[in-house]
């Protein structure tokens, strides 16, 4: 029978098998779940029809074997009231009566082993399903899973860490480069304020000593430079000419 090859196929397909060649993991496994789910209905429909021929059957099996007996009591009768001619007409039915037993008995149990046959298949189908239903989200699970990790791995596979290091060193390096800079203006500038505190310093000196020499002039007096100095001197600490 053409459903049950179908159905054949299918419980002996290997469902890692069918995950590995489907593009989508998870739209495979619903789909083998739908399938299983369609031949679990076309199987019970076939074990329905199999069963009410095996019901029609052992009627008629039964009707017959009741003719017979009945065919034989009548006979009995015929002849305990000693008339054989109807005893033996009533035998020849019986006789009929006896072939639709053998046949219809044939027939019942031939249709009994098909119907055994069929439901032990629908039972294993079912099983099949179930089994199928309990691992689909464990299934479903592993794939999102193997999703998740592979686009992990090509991400990473994507990022050139030797690169990116690499880069990260020349920054580092600009950065010491700039920072070497700015220590050494800062150096240059204090330098430079120094030199001109210096230079002022000896600006303002000169313009001391000429104020002094031309003080010294008007009031007529003179002195030599190491006087100067040693005035000059005393006015710093505060002290008077």
């Amino acid at each position: 029978m053409g459903i049950f090859s179908r159905i054949g196929d299918i419980m002996k397909a290997n469902v890692n098998d069918l995950i590995d060649k489907a593009e989508d993991p998870e739209k495979m496994v619903k789909q083998i779940i739908r399938d299983l789910q369609q031949e679990v209905a076309k199987s019970t429909q076939a074990l329905g029809k199999a069963m009410a021929s095996q019901r029609i059957a052992e009627r008629q099996y039964k009707t017959a074997l009741q003719s017979s007996a009945d065919w034989e009591s009548k006979a009995k009768a015929a002849l305990a009231a000693g008339n054989t001619e109807m005893a033996k007409k009533a035998l020849s039915y019986k006789v009929k009566a006896d072939n639709d037993v053998a046949s219809y008995q044939q027939m019942y149990e031939t249709i009994t082993t098909q119907t055994d046959a069929i439901r032990n298949q629908v039972e294993t189908l079912k099983a099949k399903l179930e089994e199928a239903k309990s691992r689909q989200a464990m299934l479903i699970a592993r794939s999102q899973m193997a999703k998740t990790q592979k686009n992990l791995a090509q991400s990473m596979g994507g990022i050139n860490t030797s690169s990116s290091m690499d880069k990260f060193n020349r920054m580092e390096e600009k950065i010491m480069q700039q920072e070497a800079e700015a220590a050494a203006f800062a150096e240059i500038s204090g330098n430079s304020n120094a030199d001109t505190k210096s230079f002022e310093q000896m600006e303002a000196d000169t313009k001391v000593d000429a104020e002094l020499q031309r003080l010294m002039a008007e009031m007529g007096t003179s002195t030599s430079d190491a006087d100067l100095d040693a005035q000059l001197a005393a006015l710093e600490q505060g002290g008077s000419l």
